[in-house]
């Protein structure tokens, strides 16, 4: 605390300057204790609970989202700060986590009861699983290794993920598969000698959808679990994040092809009929979900960068029909991999 020389009579000895300040500083500094005392004492546990909607600043109370959609989606912002999830309805928003370390890609189970998502509170990500309401978080796994963007199986049993593994030279990037009753943890694809990541599992067969690279460039593959037989739907090194559809019809990807920066494209599961569905030059069009009806996809769009960690990110729909876009929802944080359900 700072006194000023002109608060206090230069007459004063040395005992009722200080007593004087102390008393100062006291007024001060129990209302603001009183305050901390209060916040804390009403701030619910870490990582524990929902921060409900009354709880968020009031800046973030009015935000809204700009259309009326069905359904539920997740997603990631740091438009308080620091990346948390949040929850969107055509109502509200609300903030599911509230941590001081990062979580990140959330997906809903295939039931809707429950989250998985990657978060960093060790230094490296493990893999969690919360309600749907942000109660009742659990760590799913404790690696060394980076474990992050994720997909459940349709059964709800088993979740697919990426692992980062540092080396000597460089890292090595593949996708596991987690059995959720015994947590044991095996190579998704293990004869694909290329990186392998970006994971989605088909509702209606033994598929993965994956974002693969061989050499140069990535591309999007899918791959049968049961004969490990893959291919190559993209051919060209510049595709990537795959989505089935709600039925496992089609499958809503992100290609560079047609303007250098991105847009959202979506074909048939062996790679037949791509189809560009957003035609947005100067925006770069990413992380794309379906909504539950497979009619619209929500994606991500902004105009400086293709990263994640760079732009002002925010979410748009686009109809898989006639191609309109809308905006959807916009903070002052990126927000970015969105889930629908």
């Amino acid at each position: 605390m700072i006194f000023s020389n002109h608060d206090f009579d230069c007459h004063l000895n040395v005992e009722l300057f200080i007593i004087k300040s102390m008393k100062n500083f006291l007024k001060i500094f129990f209302p603001l204790l009183s305050v901390l005392f209060l916040s804390l004492s009403c701030r619910s546990e870490k990582g524990n609970r929902t921060a409900a909607p009354e709880s968020l600043s009031p800046d973030l109370l009015d935000l809204r989202a700009q259309v009326a959609f069905p359904g539920r989606i997740v997603f990631q912002s740091d438009l308080d700060g620091e990346n948390e999830i949040y929850l969107l309805t055509s109502d509200h928003l609300s903030r599911l986590t509230d941590n001081s370390w990062e979580d990140t890609y959330p997906r809903w189970s295939p039931d809707g009861k429950k989250i998985a998502f990657s978060a960093n509170p060790a230094g490296n990500y493990d893999l969690f699983v919360m309600d749907e309401n942000g109660e009742n978080i659990a760590r799913l796994t404790a690696s060394p290794e980076d474990e992050m963007d994720l997909a459940w199986a349709p059964d709800g049993q088993s979740i697919v993920f990426s692992k980062r593994v540092k080396k000597t030279l460089g890292k090595q990037l593949s996708i596991w598969i987690l059995d959720l009753s015994s947590k044991q943890e095996r190579r998704a694809i293990p004869d694909f000698s290329g990186a392998n990541i970006l994971p989605d599992l088909s509702p209606s067969a033994p598929l993965l959808a994956f974002t693969g690279k061989k050499i140069l460039g990535w591309d999007v593959f899918v791959c049968d679990l049961d004969s490990q037989e893959y291919n190559d739907l993209t051919k060209g090194g510049k595709a990537c994040r795959p989505r089935f559809s709600p039925d496992g019809q089609k499958i809503v990807y992100v290609s560079h092809k047609a303007d250098g920066k991105g847009d959202i494209w979506t074909m048939n599961p062996d790679g037949s009929n791509q189809q560009r569905i957003t035609e947005r030059d100067e925006a770069y069009d990413y992380f794309p979900s379906w909504s539950p009806d497979g009619k619209q996809v929500v994606f991500c769009s902004n105009l400086k960068s293709a990263y994640a960690d760079k732009g002002d990110w925010a979410l748009y729909l686009v109809s898989v029909e006639d191609k309109s876009v809308s905006l959807l929802f916009d903070s002052l944080g990126r927000d970015v991999f969105p889930d629908w359900r």
